[in-house]
């Protein structure tokens, strides 16, 4: 079983290891260095704030993508600190969850493309929905590569990703994507915390399905409530849709 994450937008402020070096997909490798050039250009315009789609107050993160190349690293385990991470509290995993992780979690990223938990990298700003010119819409660019390498690997895939990175690889009909509910609406910052939530509880329980069904019987076991949708069309994703209350 793969489950697929976003990056966050929180983030640990430095490394402390040495520059990037060896990534998990090193297929990736040379679209990562497209990148990884073509930010740090993007990165010294003038109008680097608009392109990159942040805003004046982000100013300061044009740094870090200017010194990507000899930044010091951290792993991805530890980079990332938005809500979906904090509630995964992938620090506080026993030994055997923690071997889960890292076998299972796969991490979206506009810069990198796909990594591991314990791959290295340095701090960085740089979202999938970002329009890099000349390379385009970066989910475009990277979704033949991606596609590619993660076509090969077996198993249902837990889609628990945002909807900017999804374009960058669609598993199709053996993936399960993930949406929380609310009152019969989707919530966005309860939706991060509940998906950190169950990626941590199905690593913690060794729970393994194989299918869609094992997962909504898995999850509905864990004290979760979901309604599972099968895909609408050949292809398609089957939709897992959890829902929460306030107290959830």
């Amino acid at each position: 079983m793969l489950m697929l994450l976003p990056p966050s937008e929180g983030k640990a402020p430095e490394g402390d290891g040495p520059p990037v070096g060896e990534l998990s997909f090193p297929a990736l490798d040379r679209a990562r260095k497209r990148v990884i050039t073509t930010l740090v250009r993007a990165s010294k315009r003038r109008d680097a704030l608009g392109v990159l789609g942040l805003t004046p107050g982000l100013a300061g993160e044009l740094a870090k993508n200017t010194a990507l190349k000899t930044a010091p690293t951290l792993s991805a385990a530890d980079l990332y600190t938005g809500v979906l991470y904090d509630n995964l509290a992938l620090r506080t995993l026993d030994g055997e969850a923690r071997r889960r992780a890292e076998e299972s979690l796969l991490i979206f990223s506009g810069l990198w493309g796909v990594v591991r938990i314990t791959d290295r990298i340095p701090p960085y700003r740089l979202s999938m929905g970002v329009n890099l010119p000349p390379l385009g819409g970066l989910a475009a660019f990277w979704r033949p590569q991606i596609t590619k390498e993660l076509d090969r690997i077996p198993g249902l895939v837990v889609d628990l990703r945002s909807a900017t990175y999804t374009g960058a690889w669609q598993p199709g009909a053996r993936s399960v994507t993930v949406r929380v509910f609310r009152d019969g609406k989707v919530v966005s910052h309860m939706a991060k915390a509940t998906r950190g939530e169950i990626a941590r509880a199905l690593l913690q329980q060794d729970a393994t399905p194989s299918t869609a069904d094992e997962l909504a019987k898995t999850l509905d076991a864990l004290g979760y409530t979901v309604d599972l949708t099968p895909p609408s069309r050949p292809n398609r994703p089957w939709t897992l849709d959890v829902h929460v209350t306030d107290a959830s």
